[in-house]
């Protein structure tokens, strides 16, 4: 039987931050199409990230958020002047928290586990996001693409995890909402959850997570 892992680290963006409440708050002013562009706009955003990883260029991901959401609202349109747009962009900074993520990590930590965060973010956008959701004090380190240079699925940056800590892999559970994300953990070595919290269809049958689970509580059993 595998030991329990003291290591938890957790994709920031879908996983603990809910992507889709900055456009969620504006429900009223974006219209009927709010979902289509927050869908749009989170899609690009990712296929911008997986571009520049592979061809090796570094961008800002906030960069990305801004270039997403214009294509976004290009795509979808009815966004009206650039008013929305910025609040928009001002809302990314502070995106909502799933409501049982301070449990969560709180539980992980009382259990004397590591908690930590792994994210494409820049370092001053999770330093806002952890901020505005009153995270600091159940998380041991936020963790940035920024210091391996490249984006996700690279594994320079899951390199970061095991250079933090000075642990084994297998000794670090990853939790992701990214199906590709936790396929790339898990073939790097680490304990891997999926959540799917969308009830997405399975993928990556070789690369098949430890765990798949619709929400993080879960977690705390296996400690």
């Amino acid at each position: 039987m595998a030991p329990a892992p003291r290591h938890f680290v957790f994709d920031a963006y879908g996983t603990l931050f809910d992507v889709h409440s900055a456009a969620a708050r504006y429900t009223d002013d974006i219209g009927p199409t709010w979902e289509r562009l927050s869908q749009t706009w989170r899609a690009k955003h990712l296929e911008y990230t997986w571009i520049y990883a592979q061809i090796g260029q570094r961008k800002s991901f906030w960069e990305l958020t801004e270039r997403s959401l214009d294509f976004a609202i290009a795509s979808v349109g009815g966004l009206g002047d650039d008013s929305l747009r910025n609040k928009l962009l001002d809302a990314y900074m502070t995106l909502g928290a799933y409501p049982e993520v301070r449990e969560v990590l709180g539980g992980l930590k009382g259990a004397g586990c590591t908690t930590a965060i792994l994210s494409n973010g820049d370092p001053d956008m999770l330093e806002a996001a952890i901020g505005s959701a009153g995270l600091g004090d159940v998380l041991d380190a936020s963790l940035s693409v920024v210091d391996a240079g490249v984006f996700k699925p690279n594994f320079k940056v899951y390199d970061l995890v095991v250079d933090r800590f000075g642990c084994e892999r297998a000794s670090v559970s990853f939790q992701s909402s990214n199906r590709w994300d936790a396929a790339a953990a898990k073939a790097y070595g680490f304990g891997v959850c999926w959540i799917n919290r969308a009830g997405q269809p399975a993928e990556y049958p070789d690369l098949a997570p430890d765990h798949t689970l619709d929400n993080l509580r879960p977690l705390l059993e296996l400690v």
